[in-house]
């Protein structure tokens, strides 16, 4: 029996005429991969089809990140084969001419000393959570603050993000990265194509999956680090023109291998947290990466339904409740900011500005809408409210209300009216019949447009597409 580890850059042969041939599956797709020595004894590597492959064999703890052709040195490809994170220990165990086993591990001694590493490099703004199997996550800790601290005006009450279940918590944990699925659970690891083309749903019960206190990134959560970004005067950057920034082309990340591509010689997602400093949310390297642009990221806590704005309390998303189409948690907002029960009289609502037909001709209406306590407009009059018709688009710093109504204070604390001192043309994509489930932040296709207030609620809670992602998030719900 052959065996060799890989820890770390180095690589070790224990012998000549070594070969292993792994086949490697994922779902219908599958890929074979051959390392061998040939007669001089130069390591090689080769791969057959298809080029780039992220694998999971239930039987085996095995994974293949990422494939492509070998580089000059040949072996040091393996790093990247067989590697999920730099702190894992892969064996590869040859059982002969056409099979072997491979197993990888995260001892919990190396997690613990690269988590002691890695937060002390960041002043103790990032660190490493593990979740219910010990595989781990790269975090940014958002430590609790009044709406005081950020926002002009505000009283001095908690941030609602930080009170779930009516219980304050000291921190948020914001996943540092966009998320990728493995095992069917959310990770936030650096360097790889960000899972994406999935339903919200999906998306959350591959946060929830992770075991208690994960959690999909709630609308409360992210408008936190909207607002403290707003306060300190920072626009993050990112992937907002297919692999660069709109605002600033010199500026860009590694394109991700498989990324969507519109044009063949274009990838436009980029690798995770592979964009420059100013591409995270303090424009430092211990900030939360690619919240602007690369994929529209799903948000818990809040919808639309016939254009009646509903969110879950607080930050009660964090908790993991029910959010179902059906589901009693929703609650309404009424014109002075109190929460009441869906399809309550004068609750907030977003009202078009001209009236819309039963065609289901998928079109921007013109004048775009407003915030009011009626729908008097509806953008589709058809008999089927979860058709995709007609919508409108605006930026939000120039959403006006119907009637002389004042925005309440929570509408803008959640992102939905505008903000104070916000000048940009962040863009706001609504549909005001059927139930329409929010995206943040823009993608690579969003150009100047493209922002952390940017928000998309104009489809349903089963739409997917390449340019939409998620990330996960944790709450400390022990104490």
């Amino acid at each position: 029996m052959l065996e060799y580890t890989v820890e770390g850059t180095v690589i070790g042969f224990p012998g000549e005429g070594f070969s292993i041939n792994l086949d490697a599956y994922q779902g219908d797709r599958a890929a074979r991969i051959d390392v061998s020595r040939d007669a001089a004894g130069m390591p090689g590597v080769s791969f057959e089809r298809p080029p780039e492959i992220c694998i999971e064999i239930p039987a085996r703890d095995v994974r293949v990140v990422k494939t492509g052709e070998a580089d000059d040195a040949g072996i040091q490809q393996i790093k990247r084969l067989v590697k999920p994170l730099d702190m894992s220990k892969v064996s590869i165990i040859s059982r002969g001419e056409n099979e072997a086993e491979v197993t990888a591990e995260f001892p919990a001694d190396r997690i613990a000393a690269e988590r002691a590493a890695l937060e002390n490099r960041s002043g103790g703004k990032n660190t490493i959570i593990t979740d219910d199997i010990g595989r781990p996550s790269v975090m940014v800790r958002v430590p609790k603050f009044r709406w005081s601290d950020v926002y002009d005006g505000a009283g001095d009450e908690i941030c609602s993000a930080f009170i779930a279940g009516g219980r304050e918590v000291d921190h948020l944990y914001i996943s540092k990265y966009l998320n990728i699925v493995e095992y069917g659970r959310a990770y936030s690891i650096y360097g790889r194509d960000p899972a994406n083309s999935l339903t919200i749903d999906e998306a959350r019960e591959a946060c929830a999956r992770k075991g208690r206190g994960w959690h999909l990134l709630t609308n409360a959560e992210w408008c936190a680090i909207a607002h403290l970004c707003e306060k300190r005067g920072i626009r993050p950057g990112g992937n907002t023109s297919k692999g660069s920034d709109a605002l600033d082309p010199r500026a860009s990340g590694e394109p991700a291998q498989s990324g969507h591509r519109i044009d063949e010689s274009i990838t436009e997602r980029t690798l995770t947290g592979t964009g420059p400093e100013s591409w995270s949310h303090d424009g430092t390297a211990a900030g939360i990466y690619d919240m602007v642009g690369n994929v529209w990221e799903h948000v818990a806590g809040l919808r639309l339904v016939d254009g009646e704005i509903q969110i879950i309390k607080d930050n009660d998303s964090a908790l993991g409740v029910d959010e179902s189409a059906q589901s009693g948690s929703w609650r309404a907002i009424t014109r002075d900011g109190k929460l009441t029960g869906p399809g309550e009289p004068l609750t907030c609502k977003y009202d078009s500005l001209c009236m819309g037909s039963a065609s289901l001709d998928i079109a921007a209406l013109p004048q775009g809408f407003a915030l009011g306590t009626e729908v008097t407009r509806p953008q589709y009059t058809g008999e089927n409210a979860g058709a995709d018709g007609a919508y409108a688009v605006m930026p939000l710093r120039v959403l006006k209300t119907n009637g002389g109504f004042e925005p309440a204070a929570l509408l803008t604390k959640l992102g939905l009216a505008p903000v104070s001192g916000d000048s940009t043309d962040q863009l706001f994509f609504m549909r005001n019949y059927g139930e329409r489930m929010p995206q943040r932040g823009g993608s690579w296709y969003d150009g100047a447009f493209a922002g952390m207030w940017e928000l998309y609620m104009r489809d349903g809670r089963d739409y997917v597409y390449p340019d939409m992602g998620f990330r996960s998030a944790y709450v400390d719900i022990s104490i």
